[in-house]
């Protein structure tokens, strides 16, 4: 018996310090920093392939459209992987798959050729996205808001401070050298962060917290238990439905300024000047980055629900004046940057949500389930291309975008709240 009593305590290990959880989240953020170019890099080289090709604009976005599903598809997979043997793996996988899928892009002379690349690159990024928002959520069990989205929030604002760069490659050296020289750079890092994540161990971190605003349950559910659930359908079309109007922006953004003839027409603001679309483009990475720690934050101190409510009612109106006053050149500025604060927080409260109904051991696997949401959303993008195209105009992709965000909005307050906590109660320990 006593033997039994010295293996129990030995597997389970000594509570480490907080600057060990920083450091670990820290190497996931910088690992998230790495993997942003490949989604949120995509749009500035859509106008050369179409030009260098004469392929119609909603076909080559297909390529971004199965980016995104394979980069989210596959994440309960690469979870299960991480939940089972640790993060290391995975993110080294990862890395190199991102490496080889812009290496693609790099020599690609066909749409199947885009196709593959973003395809590979998006399996690659999925991974490493996958595992280090779940590494955060184990790791800090009593900040996990604020931990997934400071982790979140660096692929959301990673790409900020290479929009300028990528877009002077591709003007002074060609597209096709920028894919090559970033997909590579990018993919080396995130190879050698790999060496240096790790998953806690029992014991090392703090207990689930308690109070009136945070409801987190104390069972740990399986996957397949998670499937059987009915709220986590509702969460999956929430984000789904949230998701899609940003990704629309995201892969739309300096398509859209063409057509509203503000791309590059100079701004200026706070004494610097850009062309509208790359000061759009860089404003909407750092708050689509910032957002996510914010909300998050405040979702651990009012809960994820209320959080929900307001976040997605201020996208559906930053969407709604947005399509009403871009046309204008600053206008489009700083809306853009606000739907992209008031969009990018979903990467920090549904799988903090999602961890805090369901537990924390399977997390990775259970989050990445619910991240499935995003490639779903992103079937979503050609649809709205098309939709363009037969009406020669973004009207109705707006009204509906901002349309489905509102209804979000007050699914989360009226719905989800009360049946959450439900769920929550009936999987109390007896």
């Amino acid at each position: 018996m006593s033997d039994m009593v010295q293996a129990t305590a030995a597997s389970a290990a000594a509570r480490v310090s907080d600057t060990y959880r920083w450091t670990q989240l820290a190497i996931g953020v910088a690992a998230m920093v790495m993997i942003a170019n490949y989604q949120y890099g995509w749009t500035f080289f859509v106008p050369d392939i179409q030009k260098k090709f004469g392929w119609d604009r909603a076909s080559i976005q297909w390529a971004f459209t199965l980016f995104v599903l394979f980069e989210t598809w596959l994440v309960p997979v690469e979870g299960w992987f991480v939940d089972k043997y640790g993060p290391r793996l995975v993110v080294l996988i990862g890395g190199i798959l991102c490496a080889i899928g812009w290496a693609i892009n790099a020599h690609a002379t066909s749409l199947n050729g885009y196709y593959l690349g973003m395809i590979i690159a998006g399996i690659g990024a999925g991974g490493v996205y996958g595992t280090c928002v779940g590494n955060a959520l184990k790791w800090f069990p009593d900040k996990r808001g604020l931990a997934a989205g400071i982790t979140a929030a660096g692929f959301g604002a990673g790409s900020a401070l290479t929009v300028a760069p990528i877009q002077a490659m591709i003007k002074d050296s060609s597209f096709q050298t920028t894919f090559l020289y970033f997909g590579l750079g990018q993919g080396i890092i995130i190879v050698l962060l790999a060496f240096f994540l790790l998953s806690p161990k029992a014991g090392q971190v703090p207990a689930v917290v308690a109070n009136a605003n945070i409801i987190q349950s104390r069972r740990n559910y399986q996957p397949t238990e998670v499937l059987r659930q009915p709220i986590f359908w509702l969460m999956y079309f929430m984000f789904v439905i949230v998701g899609a109007g940003g990704l629309m922006v995201t892969a739309n953004l300096k398509p859209i300024a063409v057509d509203w003839k503000v791309d590059s027409v100079p701004v200026t603001l706070m004494a610097v000047t850009m062309t509208a679309v790359t000061f759009a483009a860089t404003i909407d990475r750092v708050l689509n980055g910032l957002t996510r720690p914010f909300f998050g934050w405040i979702s651990d101190m009012i809960g994820r629900e209320n959080t929900m409510f307001i976040a997605f009612g201020m996208e559906g109106f930053g969407i709604l004046m947005l399509y009403l006053w871009g046309h204008d050149p600053v206008w489009f500025v700083l809306l853009s940057g606000f739907v992209f604060f008031a969009w990018g927080e979903i990467y920090s409260l549904f799988p903090s949500t999602c961890t805090d109904t369901f537990g924390a051991k399977f997390a990775t696997t259970n989050a990445g389930l619910l991240y499935t949401a995003k490639g779903t959303a992103a079937l979503l993008v050609p649809i709205a291309n098309y939709m363009q195209q037969s009406s020669g105009n973004w009207d109705n992709v707006f009204i509906i975008a901002a349309g489905a965000n509102i209804l979000a909005s007050l699914l989360a307050i009226a719905v989800l709240k009360p049946w959450r906590k439900i769920v929550v109660a009936k999987s109390a320990p007896a």
